[in-house]
Parts: structure tokens; C-alpha cells; sequence
């Protein structure tokens, strides 16, 4: 009885001790990460959407742009005007209810309402391109309207 009592004994001093230094290093890794800051490049594709923010989201049955788009547009346009060499491919996106050619109609509604938004911010229609995906490619599966609302979207791509 007194040996197991020893090795217990030693098992929790053994893992006490361990526990202090893990608990130093993870404090050191933490420190690190604060300070190294992002990983991206400037005018990259995930400097866009991590920073700027790639898509925005529409109502049901619906093609214009919420003031939270519009603010989201904004700084798309920004960015472009920043990384003038740079263009982007608009694509539009339905939930999926509705027929297929309702929904690329819809999707296509919704580029076209995005890319004429960053046009009259000042970005060269040139630079922008659209098309539409319709109900064919969904950011979230489901038939509820948490999933309905994630893929009435507009979605900008770096080219």
C-alpha cells in the first residue's frame, strides 16, 4: 500500500511539473502570434477577404444592396483602386428554391447589381467580371433559412 501511495505521490509531482512548463511555452507561442501579425501578402487574394471582405448577402427574391453591402463595396473598392493591376470575377449566387433558370436569372441580377455598385465607386468596369452560379454551387447545405440566407449571395474572386 505505501509503494502505490509513493508512485501516486510521484505521478502527480511528475505532472505538476509538466503542467508548468507547458503552460510557459504555450505563454511564449501566444506572445509570438500577437506580434508577427498577418500571414498574407498585401494584394493577395487573402488579404482581400480577410481585410476587405469577399461577399455580401441579399434578401429573398431579392437584387439590391443592404447598407452592410454597400459598406462591404466600399471597401472592395478601395482595395482595387489600391492593387489597380488587379481584377475580380462578381459571382452570383440563390438559394435553392425556385427553378434553375429563375435562380441564374436571380444570380445574375445580383452580380450585375454588385459590379455596377464598384463601378460607380470609380473601379474600371473592365476590371470586373460576372456570372452567375444560380442555386448550382451552395455555401451552406441545408433547407432552412440559415442556410437560405448564407447563399443569397454575391461573391467577389481575385482574378
Amino acid at each position: 500500500m505505501r509503494l502505490k501511495l509513493v508512485a501516486i505521490l510521484g505521478s502527480v509531482l511528475l505532472l505538476a511539473a509538466c503542467g508548468t512548463s507547458g503552460d510557459q511555452v504555450s505563454a511564449v507561442s501566444s506572445d509570438a502570434a500577437q506580434t508577427s501579425g498577418p500571414s498574407y501578402e498585401p494584394g493577395s487574394e487573402e488579404e482581400f477577404i480577410v481585410e476587405v471582405g469577399d461577399r455580401v448577402f441579399f434578401g429573398y427574391d431579392a437584387y439590391d444592396l443592404t447598407t452592410e453591402a454597400q459598406d462591404t463595396l466600399s471597401r472592395q473598392a478601395e482595395w482595387l483602386a489600391s492593387y489597380p493591376a488587379s481584377s475580380i470575377l462578381v459571382e452570383g449566387h440563390a438559394d435553392e428554391r425556385g427553378t434553375r433558370e429563375y435562380n441564374l436569372a436571380l444570380g445574375e441580377r445580383r452580380a450585375n447589381a454588385v459590379k455596377n455598385y464598384l463601378v460607380a465607386l470609380g473601379v474600371d468596369a473592365g476590371r470586373i467580371e460576372t456570372i452567375s452560379y444560380g442555386k448550382e454551387r451552395p455555401a451552406v447545405v441545408g433547407s432552412n433559412e440559415g442556410a437560405w440566407s448564407r447563399n443569397r449571395r454575391g461573391v467577389s474572386v481575385i482574378n
